[in-house]
């Protein structure tokens, strides 16, 4: 079993300070096996017979030292309630309950409700490049980080990514309330994958799918909250230019969405005319996710102006503010740090960061030019 130590450590954290800690996080992320090995007594809330027996022993629950870990816990409505009342009732006893859950409507509604203050959110996502530290770059890119979908067994992709998406569009999303038919929701996958990176225009997907665009944003909704994508919002400087004003729209796991495009190996993959789009979307999720398990807190955002200047990724991290430029080549050239300086000098950017494939990283005041892995590694430093 590989050992997730950073977002481990973040969650020991967060047990010392809290009386309760929700990890979320999409399905088969790995959520009830990092719980588990936290040790403590384990109830699965989709059983009846879990229901049960936490009923009978809550009391003991409630009462005793040991972590109580409570998965699927949106499955049973009723134990908020009854969680805040325990909580409220010794608020100085830190690390009393884990809840564990794929973020849907009812899970947040009951979290916001009944545990306000009360409780810290942890967001698990699939493996990160730091954690696959004995497996190629390239190939964590083209297979997604899920813990069964390749990464770790090259025989499983894309069976399992196919399989994962019909179970959630058959099952999970229509029992979180997503209100459209399956057929529907597979239509609004592909149409997502296609425009990967791309500015969000949900009128033009409505229009093929046959809604209106407010019904379009509405089931996007769903699918973020599945962890399935990223709406990145646009940066709003104070500029003379004119901005783009609408999201971009990305796939959280480049499994997935290399899964639906048809792509089965790297090879495959280099030839397609959208993979700089699907590195980009790699790079930003693997930066967000390696600083959530940092605890590092950074509002991520898209900079475009109507005239052509662009930034990827800008992260607002409240005292400092970082550009970030994503290509796909191995070799840079002087250009591509210049255009990046010339577009973050429009935002006073305190870090201009290059992200490509290049063997070599080079470091010069607030230019940086680098792989993702040296930056994964040194971004705590940087600020």
């Amino acid at each position: 079993m590989i050992r997730r130590r950073k977002i481990t450590e973040l969650l020991r954290t967060r047990l010392d300070r809290y009386s309760a800690v929700a990890l979320v996080g999409p399905r088969q992320a790995g959520k009830t096996t990092l719980a588990r090995a936290l040790g403590g007594s384990y109830f699965d809330l989709e059983q009846e017979t879990d229901r049960l027996r936490l009923d009978l022993e809550w009391s003991s629950v409630t009462e005793g030292k040991k972590l109580a870990v409570l998965d699927e816990a949106q499955c049973w409505p009723e134990v908020f309630p009854r969680l805040r009342g325990a909580i409220d009732e010794h608020p100085r006893r830190k690390g009393r309950f884990l809840l564990l859950g794929s973020v849907s409507p009812g899970l947040m509604t009951q979290v916001s409700e009944s545990l306000a203050g009360r409780l810290s959110l942890v967001e698990l996502t699939p493996f990160l490049v730091t954690e696959l530290q004995r497996v190629p770059l390239q190939t964590v890119w083209c297979l997604g980080g899920y813990p069964e979908g390749g990464v770790l067994d090259l025989a499983r992709f894309p069976r399992w990514q196919h399989d994962y998406l019909a179970l959630l569009m058959q099952r999970d999303l229509p029992n979180w309330g997503l209100p459209a038919r399956p057929q529907v929701t597979r239509r609004l996958l592909m149409m997502i994958a296609a425009t990967h990176g791309q500015v969000w225009n949900a009128s033009q997907l409505g229009q093929s799918l046959g809604v209106s665009y407010p019904t379009v944003n509405s089931y996007t909704d769903y699918l973020e909250g599945a962890f399935l994508v990223r709406r990145l919002p646009p940066y709003r400087a104070n500029l003379r230019k004119r901005l783009v004003k609408r999201p971009k729209v990305y796939w959280r796991d480049s499994g997935l969405l290399h899964a639906l495009l048809n792509v089965v190996t790297e090879d495959e993959l280099l030839t397609k005319p959208w993979v700089g789009s699907s590195w980009e979307g790699f790079v930003i999720e693997q930066i967000l996710g390696t600083l959530h398990q940092a605890d590092l807190h950074a509002e991520p955002f898209f900079f475009r102006t109507s005239d052509g200047y662009e930034i990827d990724l800008v992260l607002d991290f409240g005292s400092s503010l970082w550009a970030v430029e994503v290509k796909l080549t191995t070799s840079p050239g002087a250009g591509y740090l210049d255009r990046l300086n010339r577009t973050a000098d429009m935002l006073n950017a305190d870090r201009r960061i290059l992200v490509s494939q290049t063997p070599r990283s080079h470091s010069s005041g607030d230019r940086i030019s680098c792989n993702l892995p040296w930056l994964l590694e040194h971004m705590a430093e940087l600020l």
